[in-house]
């Protein structure tokens, strides 16, 4: 630890290269990328992340946050790494229906925690991703068609800026609206109050088709999108399963299309709303029924094992047999580029909210392309093609799935994410809040266009 570091006093634990811990306290759910940081300070409290921000600030150095390490693509290579995984408090206030939350919580304890007042937060498909970068990104949800982005139902965020001043926003104040959607580009956030939705149940999980299914899979979801309800949220994903142990038998080795059901209404009327995917022929597995909202997180049973990836992705203003079909092309079995393909159903309640920086409401579609991380922090081979691919139908892409390939992570795919006037709104506040670009590990905005 430097001189300098010992005399900031810190609740949390406090390691330098070299420490015991220190490579498990900068381990996360990504593999690929490792924070390098000269310091990492545990943060337990508020004031540990502003004693660290005011620390490194005095040292003219940068600083990046971790609780769960899911998006991680832009390591820190010295610098300040600020850890929060230990401010883990959850407050729920059943009549307002709302949470308090830490910085470090993680969905399903939050979930949990709301389900004991017959509440649900707006998470999303795996319990294990932190709560505060979720939502900082927008927080695409399970229930995203009929609730919106999670971001869009915020009350207050606690925030440490680069002066080490610690800020309660709402949104009258003029940073709230461009911290959220933007990533953690203008502090490190402390703490959330967040809306609770009445959802104690809901009825969802999954269809998967084996591989002579899988195209008329993917085209009758796609057709059968266009008569939904905005009660329902649903995703498919074509996935080839490694032919290893932890893989269940049925799906060992096979080439599969997996749709995924989330529907907020009673299960009668899910029954009726799936039948059309059903007849598409016999599922290798069905588990679609009505379900607590604690097992909504087997809706689309996301890996639990840290593990490295890299992806990119497209919001579309359609999904064409077209662009579907050119899709395929790349990242059947066979094709150039191995991956898995997820495709996520927008509109409802996504096109309706304001205030917050989260573009691109009028997309559709989004499509993620997840394959193995590459070399080093370079885009694997294959991305580029599938976005030139999916270009004629293309609006922009969302921050929040553009995972790896930090070598990328420029001013050009930053920019994309949002509409111009909105960046340029970006990079305006960040020169005001953040003049020497402190917080630069992620996809950053700098103070400067």
């Amino acid at each position: 630890m430097t001189a300098n570091a010992t005399q900031t006093h810190f609740t949390g634990p406090v390691f330098t290269p070299g420490d015991a811990g220190y490579a498990e306290e900068i381990a996360g759910f990504q593999t690929a990328y490792t924070h390098r940081p000269a310091l990492v300070v545990g943060a337990v409290h508020a004031e540990d992340v502003r004693a660290a921000v005011e620390y490194a600030a005095r040292q003219g150095l940068p600083v990046a946050v971790q609780a769960t390490g899911h998006g991680l693509s832009v390591a820190a290579d010295r610098g300040v790494l600020i850890t929060t995984g230990r401010m883990d408090a959850i407050t729920v206030d059943p009549q307002a229906r709302t949470a308090r939350i830490g910085a470090g919580v993680r969905a399903g304890a939050l979930v949990e925690a709301a389900a004991r007042h017959g509440l649900a937060p707006l998470n999303g498909s795996s319990p294990s991703v932190g709560v505060v970068g979720y939502v900082l990104g927008g927080g695409l949800g399970l229930l995203a068609r009929e609730f919106g982005y999670a971001a869009d139902h915020v009350r207050s965020i606690d925030l440490v800026t680069a002066d080490g001043r610690m800020r309660t926003l709402t949104p009258a104040d003029e940073l709230f609206g461009a911290v959220l959607g933007s990533g953690g580009n203008f502090g490190v956030v402390t703490g959330l109050e967040l809306d609770l939705v009445p959802v104690a149940e809901v009825y969802g999980g999954q269809l998967i088709f084996d591989t002579p299914l899988v195209d008329a899979a993917l085209e009758a979801w796609r057709a059968w999108t266009a008569t939904l309800p905005d009660t329902l949220t649903s995703t498919v994903a074509a996935v080839t399963f490694p032919d290893i142990p932890p893989v269940p038998e049925p799906l060992r080795g096979r080439h599969v299309a997996s749709i995924r059901i989330a529907f907020h209404g009673p299960a009668e009327e899910g029954e009726r709303l799936v039948a059309p995917l059903r007849a598409i022929g016999e599922r290798l597995r069905d588990s679609v029924r009505a379900m607590p909202y604690t097992e909504s997180h087997t809706i689309h049973s996301d890996p639990e094992f840290p593990h490295a990836y890299a992806a990119t992705n497209a919001l579309l203003t359609e999904l064409t047999p077209e662009g579907l079909a050119a899709l395929r092309g790349l990242t059947a079995p066979g094709g150039p580029v191995d991956a898995v393909v997820d495709i996520r159903h927008l509109g409802g309640a996504l096109r309706r909210g304001t205030g917050v920086a989260v573009d691109h409401r009028e997309a559709e579609y989004v499509v993620r392309v997840i394959t193995d991380a590459g070399v080093g922090d370079a885009a694997p081979a294959g991305l580029a093609a599938v976005r030139e691919a999916l270009a004629p139908w293309t609006i922009g892409h969302s921050l929040n799935f553009l995972y790896g390939a930090g070598a990328a992570a420029d001013a050009a795919q930053t920019a994309a994410g949002y509409a111009p006037d909105t960046y340029a709104g970006l990079v305006a506040a960040k020169a005001k809040y953040d003049p020497h670009n402190m917080f630069r590990f992620n996809r950053n905005i700098a103070p400067t266009a």
